[in-house]
């Protein structure tokens, strides 16, 4: 038994050297942001694991000195270390950062469709919205074009030619407006995989994750040590340096206990992040019930313009063929309301269209 004991720790030094040659290396503008995220997240988090690996996994030097209880002279002490838990963990240090490198993708993915689901449903309604608004520009210089004849030939006012130039300043302003919002709405590449599938492989990633690191975690209930090395006795010295070998078994008695902890604390986790507010699972949630509202209000707002477009028909069946210079002013302010009228009517369409098409598909 030792009653004294010195001893310096000497942690060997690995030196890796990796060269990567005749791979092709795309610049930075062609790489989207949602790729460059997830590849340097992934670099950093193996860098560090390798490097937790390559301590783990090398024997551990070390040197002292030791006071033998028996009254023996001192001794100075060298050698080498070795615990089996400590190899054993190493390996899965890489399995923990290979499963948390693909959880961070997987959420990266779905966090992405989640945040940017809204945007690119609203930027998808306007771009549909400018083949609206040109269809009506071009239905409206026809008409244009048949009273400026009209007009020409005396058989129309030119106050019936102002108000379709009204109309049309009216469009081209919703035109211009609506390329506005189109420039102002950033979406990123979105996956094409359904929100479902997106959320439950970031969820199975969270237990794979949190099931490799309980495995991790075990280790340290036992380890089985090697040690090796030679030992000199310091003042007199009457032999020389004789070899030694040792080996110790470590084993917490609580195991059991620990072991049913660890197992409770995954299924804990994975049920948490279920719940958790600002979480991919919760927010795509908020994200469902926000498509349901958005429904709700394009229903109503379609059935409303449906109403209004009932009465223009109404009123321009009653006209009929025009026959009168007050007739044919009416026709063409019902017909340019309408071409207006339309555009909206269309536009809540195949807003409510592509809502009902977007939560059948992703959930």
């Amino acid at each position: 038994m030792v009653v004294s004991h010195w001893k310096w720790v000497i942690p060997a030094v690995v030196i890796i050297c990796a060269t990567a040659s005749g791979q092709n290396q795309l610049s930075q503008n062609q790489l989207s942001q949602n790729q460059n995220d997830p590849l340097a997240y992934c670099s950093y988090v193996m860098e560090q694991a390798e490097a937790q690996r390559d301590l783990l996994r090398t024997p551990l030097a070390f040197a002292g000195f030791t006071q033998p209880e028996t009254g023996l002279p001192l001794q100075l002490v060298g050698g080498a270390s070795l615990g089996l838990s400590a190899f054993r963990r190493s390996g899965l240090t890489i399995a923990v950062a290979r499963k948390n490198c693909e959880l961070y993708k997987a959420t990266t993915v779905a966090q992405q469709d989640v945040q940017y689901a809204i945007s690119n449903l609203e930027r998808e309604a306007l771009r549909n919205r400018l083949t609206l608004i040109d269809s009506a520009l071009q239905w409206l210089g026809t008409l244009t074009e048949k009273t400026s004849k009209m007009v020409d030939a005396q058989n129309a006012t030119r106050l019936m030619l102002f108000n379709l130039q009204t109309t049309r300043i009216k469009l081209e302003a919703d035109r211009a407006d609506t390329q506005s919002k189109i420039s102002a709405i950033y979406v990123p590449p979105l996956s094409e995989k359904p929100l479902k599938e997106l959320v439950a492989q970031k969820q199975n990633g969270e237990v794979s994750e949190q099931e490799a690191l309980d495995k991790l975690t075990r280790q340290n209930n036992w380890d089985v040590a090697l040690s090796v090395g030679v030992h000199q006795q310091v003042n007199p010295v009457a032999y020389g340096p004789q070899p030694y070998g040792a080996v110790s078994l470590n084993y917490n008695l609580s195991s059991h206990w620990i072991n049913k902890h660890l197992d409770r604390a995954v299924d804990s986790y994975g049920e948490w992040k279920k719940v958790q507010e600002g979480d991919v699972a919760r927010n795509s949630e908020v994200l469902r019930q926000q498509l349901l509202d958005g429904i709700a209000v394009q229903e109503s707002r379609l059935k409303s313009l449906q109403q209004e477009s009932s009465e223009l028909d109404k009123n321009l069946h009653a006209i009929g063929e025009p026959d009168t210079s007050a007739a044919l002013d009416f026709s063409n302010q019902l017909t340019a309301a309408q071409l207006l009228l339309q555009v909206e009517t269309d536009d809540a369409t195949f807003r409510l269209e592509h809502l009902h098409e977007y939560l059948a598909r992703n959930y």
